[in-house]
């Protein structure tokens, strides 16, 4: 009997040594553990991006993450969990870039600018579009997807605000920052279809100057 619980005890994949491994040699597997979930949320990023919400299984995500299908299932149960999780994970990335940045003086507003379009130009906007365009179709996905872009939405006014130095409580200001957003956003659908790179620059340029006038 004794033989047989221990055989089990060794067959948990959550401990798969036994229960009587070391902290220390715990903590290895915790980090691959970490490890292989990062990987399956970047490669799922990849995927949506190149590949839009219809090809981009969780098997398929698996292989170019290289890990089985079944570790990505323990990791994420659903497919929805997965890519849902992926696109918050590499905006929480482009968020912690954008919290890296000092705050702005006026002849640093172009920087700032620049950093909150390629917000909204880079892998994760088009992945993010087509997990919208999904949820306009899934209803399953659309409340997860709807929660998830306001947050993301309030965190990159609050950063923009605070990296520009703003004071929203003067008239015009809270609407300036949310037009840039909004023309950041646009820019990222122009983007998807052809290269914007010298009209974007020039935008970009008289959103700093725009920047410069209202907030002095």
């Amino acid at each position: 009997m004794g033989a047989v619980a221990a055989r089990k005890d060794s067959e948990n994949p959550e401990d798969p040594q036994g229960s009587k491994d070391s902290k220390d040699s715990k903590e290895p597997k915790q980090d691959r553990s970490r490890a292989t979930r990062r990987r399956l949320l970047e490669a799922a990023v990849a995927c949506l991006a190149e590949h839009g919400w219809a090809g981009s299984t969780v098997a398929v995500v698996a292989e170019r993450a290289g890990v089985s299908r079944g570790a990505a299932q323990h990791h994420f149960p659903t497919r929805e969990d997965l890519f849902t999780a992926a696109v918050e994970y590499v905006a929480e990335e482009r968020s912690t870039a954008l919290r890296a940045l000092a705050p702005a003086g006026p002849t640093r507003r172009r920087e700032v600018v620049e950093a909150v379009v390629a917000l909204y130009t880079g892998p994760l906007f088009r992945a993010a579009l087509h997990l919208w365009v999904a949820a306009a179709d899934e209803e399953q996905l659309r409340p997860r997807v709807t929660e998830l872009e306001a947050r993301v939405g309030r965190e990159a006014h609050r950063m923009t605000v605070e990296l520009l130095g703003a004071d929203e409580s003067v008239p015009g200001v809270r609407e300036t920052v949310q037009g840039l957003l909004d023309m950041a956003r646009g820019l990222g659908l122009a983007t998807l279809l052809t290269d914007d790179t010298q009209r974007r620059n020039r935008v970009v340029a008289q959103w700093a100057r725009i920047l410069d006038t209202v907030l002095g």
